[in-house]
């Protein structure tokens, strides 16, 4: 597949002013992404279409795949619920789910607003884990007006028979924490990317990144900013894989969390966080500025930047500190910044800077994994599974502190990740089906590769048009002119 030059936007800095600054190159990135997303996104109308994968002979097929002949499927189905993963397309489709009421760092979008992220996570699940996926965005507002979590529980168990997977997505805190907990027994994987997958993701990151500047996990002393449902699962999976919780603080809007929180402990809606405040932080600081003193790491997932978090409070960490500044759609503090204040290795959660720790490297090879074993759940073992498996994949390549994660252009990082998380579903007992370990990873290179296969063909034959380049070019002119307006 030949990519016209007019639509390579990979190497994206060298496509703006060479006299930009590295502030001004940094906003025109996040500019220029937005504008080209939404113009983009106008001239396809959107990312996804449904298509059949079984072929019509002949007028008389559509009695095998409808009536008379379609009966036998649902008595069949009737008779053993689990050959709903076999007889349709139920084994390999994944419901993405979300109120839209956090939607990136855009907060409450409404219902509908929340379209365009769960339509580009189904995109990304067919491409990098061949798996399908459906955009469902949920109006769960009661007759106040407020966004009520059983209302979503309830309406995504009346929908899992029809589904082999829900992802979880976007739904603000602390209704979150209800929903996820409260559809564990679903009978099927319930995954809340925002929580799980960007623990995981950070994990496999952070993993990394103590191995370029040469500490260990158990040792460290770690300061999360933000205590929203990513930043409390990313302290609880680091936790379990040998952080120590006495060496850890997390801050939310109001300070550290810790034993002296009346505040958290009084609304049973955060049980999370109060987990948290008696597992953590045991001399209760509650000043950013102290607590951030002599760590060795930052993971920040809180309010979009830039200016969040200070240069100072980065130059006051301890020697060889490691930075992961992942707020979307801007991060924190820029990379630039971070560096030039003493840190060794930064990370985002942006493609365009380097070290990018996102969500998209794990998810679809979980959920893959997931799907291929028909677990019922999806738990923390194979959480921390899908981070090694990540970890090793970017240390196979070999690290440097640009280089801590694998991208998403490397095709082997997907079926790895589903052999592993697999695997761990096996071990765990909450598989229904069981493989060899080769037996999944080559179930899982085969769909990719058709998945991704299928796209290609539909990009050559034409059917999925180009934009004109006329399109990228004006995105670029309106982003320079906005970046630095003409005299």
């Amino acid at each position: 597949m030949t990519i016209p030059g007019s639509l390579d936007i990979d190497d994206l800095r060298s496509r703006f002013p060479a006299d930009f600054t590295p502030d001004e190159l940094a906003r025109a990135q996040t500019l220029f992404l937005k504008k080209l997303s939404l113009e983009a996104h106008r001239f396809y109308g959107g990312k996804m279409i449904t298509v059949p994968k079984a072929g019509l002979y002949g007028f008389g097929w559509f009695g095998v795949w409808y009536t008379p002949g379609v009966s036998s499927i649902s008595t069949a189905i009737r008779d053993n619920n689990d050959l709903s993963f076999e007889l349709s397309n139920r084994g390999n489709l994944v419901a993405v789910i979300s109120d839209s009421t956090r939607v990136l760092g855009d907060g409450d979008v409404t219902p509908p607003g929340g379209l365009g992220v769960m339509e580009g996570k189904a995109l990304l699940m067919y491409y990098l884990g061949g798996v399908s996926a459906q955009a469902i965005c949920v109006d769960s507002r009661d007759e106040r007006g407020k966004n009520d979590p059983e209302r979503l529980i309830q309406f995504t168990r009346m929908l899992a028979p029809s589904f082999g997977a829900v992802n979880l997505e976007d739904i603000s805190q602390p209704n979150c924490y209800r929903v996820l907990d409260g559809l564990q027994d679903a009978g099927i994987p319930v995954w809340h990317d925002d929580a799980q997958g960007t623990a995981c993701v950070t994990l496999a990151g952070l993993i990394n990144a103590l191995q370029v500047v040469g500490k260990r996990l158990a040792d460290v002393r770690i300061v999360l900013h933000g205590a929203g449902s990513s930043n409390t699962t990313v302290a609880r999976l680091l936790i379990q894989d040998g952080a120590d919780p006495a060496k850890m603080i997390i801050f939310d809007t109001k300070g550290g969390l810790h034993v002296r929180r009346d505040d958290i402990a009084a609304d049973p809606r955060f049980y999370r966080k109060h987990e948290l405040c008696l597992a953590t932080n045991p001399g209760c600081v509650d000043q950013f500025a102290a607590g951030i003193q002599g760590a060795d790491v930052l993971i920040s997932l809180s309010t979009p930047g830039p200016g969040v978090i200070k240069p100072e409070w980065v130059a006051s960490m301890a020697k060889d500190a490691i930075v992961f500044a992942c707020a979307n759609p801007v991060p924190e503090i820029y990379p630039h910044q971070a560096k030039a204040a003493g840190a060794a290795v930064v990370a985002t959660g942006r493609s365009d800077f380097p070290n990018q720790v996102n969500n998209s490297v794990g998810f679809p090879g979980i959920l893959k994994g997931a799907l291929l074993v028909q677990a019922t759940r999806v738990t923390d073992g194979m959480a921390i599974a899908a981070a090694h498996s990540i970890a090793a994949r970017a240390q196979a390549r070999g690290l440097t502190a640009d280089s801590i994660m694998p991208l998403m252009t490397d095709e082997g990082l997907f079926p790895e990740v589903a052999r592993a998380v697999a695997v761990q579903a096996m071990a765990e007992g909450v598989a229904r089906r069981r493989f060899t370990p080769e037996e999944i990873l080559h179930r899982a290179e085969q769909d990719i590769r058709e998945a991704r296969g299928l796209v290609h063909h539909l990009m050559d034959s034409g059917f999925i048009k180009a934009p004109p380049a006329e399109l990228i070019d004006q995105v670029l002119a309106e982003t320079v002119a906005l970046v630095r307006p003409p005299a």
